[in-house]
């Protein structure tokens, strides 16, 4: 079975408080990213891409359990046999809005999805959100994957435990703005880096309120050499890759037979 994978990342605009719109606009650059000569294996895209981060009216305005995404996502990833890893939504769940992504293969099945489990105080999100209980797992034309959102990264022990349960990529959308990009690149580099796997992180672009996003969609490979990174424009970022890398990278350093879990576990 073939390891090569082709990634395209939208890196878009969100419109804060406006579903329609930002439908509108993926559905556009999902249909651009398909158009190419060479059709991407696997489509990504950022976090809370459906109502930005408009908080205060969020339970009026989340997708109730996902349905109108799910239905969305699953319809085009059948119709153009594409894996997608739906960015994250405001879905509505019972009483609580979570912050989920949703997975879906070339034949258009659900294959997982991921809550986010550590919730930005800085933006307020636990006053709003309600945090998810599980980490993100999913299997990727046989290889092992992780799903995190945004501020999870800076959870290392979260990215260890789903390159230990098997992944040998991480998919990270998020919504990281400016003035922090050195922290957002150091970060995931690092994540790369310590466990040996492809880090692809997209990234929103524009301007929220006062907040200011810098996109800088990024690809890294297990040695956390830059594949692929954008800039601040609203662009689809593509990248080849190879996930027989990782299991080269793992076998020139041995960092997973060289732990000593019982010494730092707590």
């Amino acid at each position: 079975m073939s390891q090569q994978l082709r990634l395209a990342l939208l890196q878009m605009n969100i419109e804060a408080g406006n579903p329609e719109v930002n439908f509108t606009k993926l559905g556009v650059m999902l249909e651009e990213a398909v158009s190419q000569s060479v059709k991407p294996d696997v489509i990504m895209f950022p976090e809370m891409w459906n109502t930005g981060y408009a908080l205060t009216e969020i339970k009026t305005i989340a997708d109730k359990d996902g349905a109108r995404t799910k239905a969305f996502l699953s319809d085009f990833s059948k119709k153009h046999q594409v894996h997608i890893i739906g960015g994250s939504i405001a879905e509505l769940k019972g009483e609580n809005v979570y912050n989920t992504i949703y997975a879906f293969d070339r034949s258009g099945e659900q294959i997982a999805d991921y809550s986010k489990i550590h919730l930005f105080r800085l933006m307020d999100e636990e006053k709003y959100l309600a945090a998810g209980e599980k980490p993100g797992r999913l299997e990727l034309e046989g290889s092992g994957a992780g799903m995190m959102i945004c501020y999870d990264i800076r959870f290392p022990e979260l990215a260890r435990k789903l390159a230990l349960d098997g992944a040998k990529l991480l998919f990270v959308p998020a919504e990281w703005p400016h003035p922090r990009l050195h922290h957002w690149k150091t970060l995931l580099t690092a994540r790369a880096i310590e466990n040996q796997m492809f880090v692809v992180a997209c990234n929103r672009m524009g301007t929220s309120g006062d907040t200011q996003f810098f996109g800088h969609s990024l690809i890294l490979d297990p040695w956390g050499e830059t594949v692929a990174e954008a800039g601040e424009e609203e662009t689809i970022l593509y990248a080849d890759i190879d996930l027989a890398l990782v299991d080269s990278v793992r076998s020139k350093i041995p960092v997973f037979e060289d732990r000593r879990p019982t010494l730092y576990e707590a």
